[in-house]
């Protein structure tokens, strides 16, 4: 983790919302939002007691009551915007890197600390449904969500139209005791989240895999490299999103860190089981892609080989015919069989036992 303490800014400064953008990085694109028009960027927000939900309250005057009850406010946040982020980063008290690296998104998964705050990004995965794999089926979509852990705040940042938090916040909301553990509990509760959902991926990539293997190894001549290929690259992506998040998880489950009580340590470490898991499962699946898709070139340059000596031996049989006919039709006058009476049969028997000689041989030596 890194400890940006001389870079922060103050504690929470409860007031009201102060639009305040942040300068882009130079070169980078504005950042793409899919949120439909008019929908807010604030999907929840909900003041924690003592594991209980209190009353509906407005978003700016959330953490003042977190902060007076001796609670946590969970904000929930849906891609929001450079202004829309910047005016709750100024309410929060948040890191402008922090706050940049959640309205740009695109970041590999990570914990940072910040002053008092803890940043953790986490990359999400879905699995595309799709009837058959093609050489340009999507497999798997990503997305990340980022989370801000306070003393009295837990703010998410989701970006993807995956993953959804809402009904992970009603089931936490019923295990009141876990919520009393503080804003870390939401933490755990989004990173077991995220990991579950990359088990349930891996899962269905490997019917997938199985497809394309027996596929592979079937009687009929398939040409299945274009679709392994494929499945490779959308597997990187998986990969991508699974062996970074061993690190973060790792750190929580093991180090004594500000913010983290010692109760949640074990929760992290069920997570990190899962984690770990995955990335074994992720990196199989990619070995045994990598063996199905040299056993497919294998077999194809196999087909290949065996293509060539049918046609070499065709090429043979077809030489004798060919090399008679040519001799006799030279149209030399001294040539003793064109007077023989038998001469043209005996032509012609030639040609026939010898053709039949050769494909029988060939027949025997498995080239025909």
């Amino acid at each position: 983790m890194t400890d940006q303490r001389a870079d922060a800014p103050p504690g929470p400064r409860p007031g009201p919302f102060v639009p305040t953008t942040h300068p882009r990085p130079a070169g980078a694109p504005r950042p793409a939002s899919s949120r439909p028009p008019g929908v807010d960027a604030v999907v929840d927000c909900a003041v924690y007691v003592q594991g209980r939900r209190e009353p509906p309250i407005d978003p700016a005057e959330a953490l003042a009551a977190a902060v007076e009850r001796d609670g946590f406010v969970w904000l929930g946040l849906f891609e929001p915007t450079e202004a829309e982020l910047g005016a709750i980063a100024e309410h929060y008290g948040l890191h402008p890197l922090a706050v940049e690296d959640a309205v740009y998104a695109h970041q590999r998964p990570k914990l940072e600390r910040y002053d008092s705050d803890l940043f953790m990004v986490l990359k999400t995965a879905r699995y595309v449904e799709h009837e058959q794999l093609t050489a340009t089926s999507e497999v798997v979509d990503t997305g990340e969500v980022m989370v801000f852990v306070g003393p009295h705040h837990v703010i998410t940042v989701r970006h993807g139209d995956h993953n959804d938090l809402t009904e992970l916040r009603h089931r936490l909301e019923e295990q009141r005791d876990l919520l009393c553990l503080g804003p870390a509990a939401v933490l755990y509760a989004v990173s077991d989240l995220v990991v579950d959902s990359f088990v349930d991926v891996a899962e269905q990539v490997q019917d997938d895999v199985d497809e394309l293997e027996a596929s592979v190894f079937s009687p009929e001549r398939t040409d299945d490299i274009g679709r392994l290929y494929q499945l490779k690259r959308e597997l990187m992506s998986l990969r991508r999103a699974v062996a970074p998040l061993e690190v973060p998880l790792q750190k929580l489950a093991e180090r004594q860190i500000d913010g983290v009580p010692d109760p949640m340590r074990s929760y992290f470490r069920d997570v990190l089981d899962h984690a770990i898991r995955v990335r074994d499962q992720v990196g199989s699946l990619d070995e045994l892609l990598s063996s199905i898709l040299q056993a497919s070139l294998a077999r194809t340059s196999m087909a290949d080989n065996e293509d060539m000596r049918k046609i070499s031996a065709w090429a043979g049989i077809i030489a004798v015919p060919t090399a008679i006919a040519g001799i006799y039709g030279m149209n030399f006058e001294f040539m003793p069989e064109l007077q023989w009476r038998w001469g043209y049969p005996m032509v012609l028997l030639v040609i026939v036992v010898a053709c039949v000689l050769l494909y029988r041989g060939f027949k025997r030596n498995g080239w025909l």
